[in-house]
């Protein structure tokens, strides 16, 4: 087994954003059928449930409080966690543009510039960590980090509890809801069941349930090729992604292209401080990618199919044919949400 053999197999195409620790495994372990005969088995009898695929449909969201969600749902829209009441959480994360607000930079109170491309809050619940960095473990957490954040809400928490107290509704539905009334831990675990309910299933979804023509046969090669190049290796389960850290520039060094280095492309590195983690991000889901370009943490790419051949180049070492871009592309279109609302 060749150095690079071992790579490829965990080197996937990340792209959205992100991407994993190597781990040297034998390309062996991941199976690499032709794609040729793969493309001839589509017309086959389809199962009820696809079994032993590395993608899983989304699962079940599970017993929450819909009351909880109902007060999520108000406060992740509600400005008054900002310093000036001009932002809410679903300024940079809006539901119906894939949970990201397309810029490449998100800017926050008196229009201040963030460090790093907003990702997608819509399955931030099946992230194991959170942030590009993973520096938060929880949604709660996460959903805390920029109330604070001078870069994006700007507010202090006595300020954002002396304005909701104010209002005898909001008061009243808090109270009912949790003995301690309105508190910083109960904002952020309102606004963090809401984002746990977010979950909304795609057409690849139903066609891996079962459903033989909820996507159509480039999209389904799109998928083969996904895999056999190797993009399965980071970007996998029911996220297709979001459980994994990778180094940005495996085959190839991301970062010596590029002008200057910002603080953000340090990634886990702010962190750990650790030098194997320097360039090192949470591999993103891939799920509503398609809406959510510009791409990468640093947003240096637009276009899907650019991205795409990025990832190609840097994670994997390879020139993709134009012809399998095209058809990776037509296959993350299927991870497209039906419903985001």
């Amino acid at each position: 087994m060749t150095p690079r053999s071992a790579l490829l197999v965990l080197l996937p195409v990340s792209l959205g954003l992100g991407w994993l620790v190597v781990s040297w495994v034998d390309q062996s372990a991941i199976p690499r059928p032709d794609i040729a005969s793969e493309v001839l088995q589509i017309t086959d009898p389809t199962p009820a449930v696809r079994l032993n695929e590395p993608l899983s449909p989304l699962p079940d969201i599970g017993q929450l409080d819909p009351e909880k969600v109902a007060l999520g749902r108000q406060l992740f829209h509600d400005p008054r966690l900002s310093a000036d009441q001009s932002i809410s959480c679903a300024t940079c994360h809006p539901l119906d543009r894939g949970g990201a607000d397309n810029r490449p930079i998100s800017l926050g109170v008196n229009k201040a510039r963030g460090e790093i491309n907003a990702p997608s809050v819509l399955t931030a619940a099946l992230n194991f960590r959170q942030f590009w960095d993973g520096r938060a473990g929880t949604l709660e957490e996460q959903a805390a980090g920029p109330v604070t954040n001078p870069r994006e809400m700007a507010a202090t928490w006595p300020q954002v509890l002396e304005r909701l107290n104010r209002d005898a509704a909001l008061k009243q539905k808090f109270s009912r809801l949790y003995p301690d009334g309105i508190t910083p831990q109960n904002i952020t675990r309102a606004i963090a069941d809401f984002e746990r309910s977010l979950l909304r299933p795609s057409r690849f979804d139903r066609w891996l349930q079962g459903e033989h023509n909820a996507i159509n046969s480039d999209e389904q090669s799109g998928y083969q090729l996904f895999k056999k190049h190797g993009c399965i290796g980071c970007h996998q389960g029911a996220n297709v992604g979001g459980n994994l850290f990778q180094r940005f520039g495996i085959m190839e060094n991301y970062f010596a292209d590029k002008p200057s280095i910002s603080r953000a492309d340090l990634g886990r590195f702010n962190i750990t401080g650790k030098e194997e983690d320097r360039h090192v991000f949470k591999v993103p889901s891939l799920r509503n990618v398609v809406l959510t370009a510009p791409y990468f943490h640093d947003a240096s790419t637009e276009e899907l199919h650019e991205a795409v051949a990025v990832m190609g180049r840097y994670q994997l070492g390879v020139e993709l044919p134009v012809r399998d871009i095209a058809l990776i592309a037509a296959f993350l279109d299927t991870l497209t949400s039906e419903r985001v609302q």
